[in-house]
């Protein structure tokens, strides 16, 4: 089994040092790791060392490092818009998709959309899926740490500004005929990947973004839920891109 990677604000400079606070906790107290076990440290900016565990506290550990390296972040970049889902389906999709490897997620606020984040309640929610992609991270041994768009939603007139400058964007729609598995893709910049909600994603939403640039694609026969329509066209864009 792979050693446990725990995330820090910043790498260790020196050899010896002490891992406290929640990793800390989580380490010692929810893992358990004992004396002479391995783990990973990670800045979630690429940044990596390896340490062994020198002694157990209460709540932290004493460690050596024993390696430093770096991951380079992969190109081309993985962003998904995803359409804001009810209940937890969408942090199921946070938790997937980052477990695959998405680079950005972007909250979108499709017309379509049964919740709306609004106010205190979308900076909670958007919250929620910050965490989310953090402990997946640490699930997944992730040496870069996938960003959540910084507003608490993305209206569908600034996805389509953003997408625009994309080297390439595809709309996940059960209609197209084009279909993921084929399309040509960029092997630099940024690729969209454009998921609805459970309603799935209206005709004015998908004229703006074609308007800017967006390419509608399928991935099958099968219509997906929201949560995992994502997860999957992250699947075959890893396959056809040598991330896997």
């Amino acid at each position: 089994m792979s050693a446990p990677l725990f995330l820090v604000e910043s790498l260790p400079t020196v050899d010896q040092l002490t891992l406290d606070g929640p990793e800390g906790h989580h380490a010692a107290t929810v893992q358990r790791l004992r004396v002479g076990e391995e783990l990973l440290l990670a800045d979630g900016r690429g940044g990596t060392a390896s340490a062994v565990v020198t002694a157990v506290g209460r709540g932290s550990l004493e460690l050596d490092v024993t390696s430093r390296g770096y991951v380079d972040a992969p190109v081309p970049r993985l962003v998904v818009v995803q359409g804001i889902a009810k209940g937890d389906r969408g942090e199921l999709a946070v938790q997937a998709m980052t477990e695959v490897g998405v680079d950005e997620i972007v909250p979108w606020a499709a017309s379509r959309s049964v919740v709306q984040w609004r106010g205190e309640r979308g900076a909670r929610a958007r919250e929620k899926w910050v965490a989310t992609a953090r402990e997946a991270a640490k699930q997944a041994r992730r040496a870069w740490l996938p960003v959540v768009a910084g507003a608490p939603d993305e209206s569908t007139v600034t996805v389509a500004r953003r997408i625009a400058g994309a080297a390439a964007v595809f709309v996940l729609h059960e209609e197209a005929e084009d279909r993921l598995t084929t399309v040509e893709l960029p092997q630099g910049g940024e690729i969209v990947l454009v998921v609805g909600p459970e309603g799935g994603i209206a005709e004015p939403e998908l004229t703006a973004f074609t308007a800017a640039g967006a390419r509608p694609v399928r991935l099958g026969p099968s219509v997906l839920r929201t949560s995992t329509a994502g997860v999957a066209a992250l699947a075959v864009l890893s396959t056809r891109l040598a991330r896997w």
